[in-house]
């Protein structure tokens, strides 16, 4: 069993509503998402370090 098979269930967020948004908010949008997606993406880099170093630790 992993231990994500613990969690609760997170409800996915509601999708914000593009339609009212101009060009210009929505490229603001997108850079948004995208530093998320990056801030995302080194976090997961950080834990599979930090879970290959445990790994290493107890193959011993």
């Amino acid at each position: 069993m992993d231990a994500d098979d613990l969690d609760p269930i997170k409800p996915k967020p509601k999708r914000r509503d593009l339609e009212p948004l101009s060009v210009d908010e929505l490229n603001g949008y997108i850079a948004d998402l995208e530093a998320e997606i990056e801030r995302a993406r080194a976090d997961i880099d950080k834990k599979l370090k930090h879970k290959a170093s445990v790994e290493a630790l107890f193959k011993k």
